[in-house]
């Protein structure tokens, strides 16, 4: 393909292997786009049920490149089967499409309106880079890869360093039932190698890319996307601090169960989750730290020490704890433990550091930031502050936001605080823990900056097939020249929204109807 970027500074030669790769994407992008629904959506059906057929072997793999538990992995590998079915519906449902097809009105309201026919269509390839934390459902076949598929996007998976094998692996299974389904060559692939995986990102073929890890990096990719000759839309899942916000409430009535699940949330895989609390505001002289500390004490009885997944990480927990729990203010509550085996790789227990409002205030710079890893702040609040305020004065983007009540606790100051929790956060929860994230249609898991680049989108649940796609409109064109969604004869069977000619004299009369009035 030639191009009109052949001679910018940001295009890298590719190495022929990799060249081969894009280039075989690029030249499946029209037909794999082209593809029936439902032929798309048994191709990744065919995916899932690869995995789970290998779902040994592939556990395997990852408890020996990760040290993560055989049930935690299992668990992630079926969510990511799961999430794969979940997308096929939504391809053979056609909605994600929103086809609208405004019919040619020669008595519209301001002037004759054309016969006008709107769908989504496909970027074009991607590149998607996998994340070391989650060694399924946000690496190879997981959430970004499921998505692009879905939407009809060829898909080249750049491989996280931290689990080789499985990523390999996992790519060669994904390979063989999408060829075995019928999908074009050049759909899939994996490459692997940080240098490759930004020149692929170069690469004027390449349409969109998504990424989950560190907010360093990721705004790295970020604005190697923004600085092309033809900036593309780039999707990164970056660093999160999930506040949560407890009521005095909510510890006189059920401080066990506050308790328990703060420490089994911040315990869980190592800590090494983007939704962990990280910081938890409390009321002061809230009177918890001896409960936690037992708490966690029963924690490492049933968990022992967790290795954490790789050097790269380790080196950024150590460093950030230290550095908080260096800061001034911060006094420590659980001392957990960060020990280095000879291999150099981090084994540790829970840490837990308490500090004033006033200090983090103070000392935000030093404290604010996340801690990727077993480790939360708990922050003590005096009686009068508007948790509201504290929300818009110290949290930009965060993927969650947690409040801790009595059952039913409902009052204008809450209510107050759901709104600015709001404005920084993509998912609000009341009562539960932030940890768990449902793949299902209504989830959104993004949020503003640092959350993600993209403060619109998510990276799971159904919606996250919208990074994929762009509208076009068509019109007037004969119906022989367009696409299968937007045609009278819908032989997708696509939902269409029509608007018929006439409509709009009738435009701005529902604000009169019963359904909109505020008297009912």
């Amino acid at each position: 393909m030639t191009t009109p970027y052949t001679h910018s500074p940001l295009i890298t030669e590719l190495k022929p292997e990799i060249e081969a790769i894009v280039a075989a994407a690029d030249a499946a992008a029209i037909e794999y786009a082209s593809t029936e629904p439902r032929t798309r959506a048994s191709a990744l059906v065919a995916v899932a049920d690869a995995l789970d057929d290998h779902a040994d072997e592939l556990v395997a793999l990852a408890q020996e490149e990760t040290r993560l538990a055989e049930g935690r992995l299992r668990g992630e590998l079926n969510r990511t089967a799961v999430q794969l079915r979940l997308f096929s519906d939504v391809i053979v449902d056609g909605a994600y499409l929103d086809v609208r097809i405004d019919r040619f009105d020669e008595d519209f309201a301001i002037g004759v309106r054309p016969e006008l026919r709107m769908t989504r269509l496909p970027v074009g390839p991607i590149i998607n880079f996998a994340a070391s934390n989650f060694p399924f459902a946000f690496s190879v076949a997981g959430g970004d890869t499921a998505a692009a598929l879905a939407a009809g996007c060829p898909v080249i998976l750049k491989a996280h360093s931290g689990h080789p094998k499985l990523s390999v692996r996992t790519g060669e299974i994904v390979t063989a039932a999408l060829e075995d389904s019928g999908m074009p060559h050049g759909v899939f692939a994996v490459i692997t190698g940080q240098e490759n995986g930004t020149a692929v990102l170069k690469d004027p073929r390449i349409q969109a890319g998504s990424f989950t890890g560190s907010e360093h990096v990721g705004r790295l990719l970020a604005d190697i996307a923004a600085a092309r000759p033809q900036p593309i839309p780039f999707f990164g899942e970056l660093g999160s601090t999930n506040p949560v916000f407890v009521t005095q409430a909510a510890i006189d009535t059920r401080v066990d169960d506050l308790v328990s699940g703060l420490v089994g949330a911040v315990a869980g895989s190592a800590g090494q989750l983007c939704t962990k609390p990280g910081f938890v505001f409390l009321p002061e002289g809230h009177g918890l730290e001896e409960k936690i500390r037992e708490a966690v004490a029963a924690s490492n009885s049933q968990l022992g020490e967790q290795r954490l997944l790789n050097p790269s990480i380790a080196r950024g927990y150590t460093g950030r704890r230290e550095e908080v729990i260096s800061a001034p203010g911060v006094h420590v509550i659980v001392d957990g433990q960060a020990r280095v085996d000879d291999d150099q790789q981090v084994w540790t227990t829970p840490t837990i550091v308490g500090v004033s409002l006033a200090d983090l205030r103070e000392h935000r710079d030093a404290i604010l930031a996340e801690v990727f890893g077993p480790f939360t702040v708990l922050v003590e609040v005096p009686t009068g502050e508007n948790p509201a305020t504290v929300v818009n004065e110290l949290f930009t983007g965060s993927l969650t936001a947690t409040l801790q009540t009595a059952d039913d606790e409902a009052t204008e100051e809450l209510h107050a605080l759901v709104v600015a929790l709001t404005q920084v956060a993509g998912r609000v929860l009341y009562g539960g823990w932030p940890t768990g994230v449902a793949v299902t249609h209504a989830m959104v898991h993004g949020g503003p900056w640092p959350a993600t680049t993209n403060n619109s989108s998510t990276s799971v649940g159904t919606a996250a097939i919208n990074r994929f796609l762009r509208a076009v409109t068509y019109q007037s064109l004969p119906d022989a020249l367009l696409p299968a969604p937007v045609r009278d004869s819908n032989p997708w069977n696509i939902p269409q929204r029509i608007s018929e000619a006439g409509e709009s004299r009738t435009w701005g009369q529902k604000v009169n109807s019963h359904v909109y009035s505020s008297k009912g």
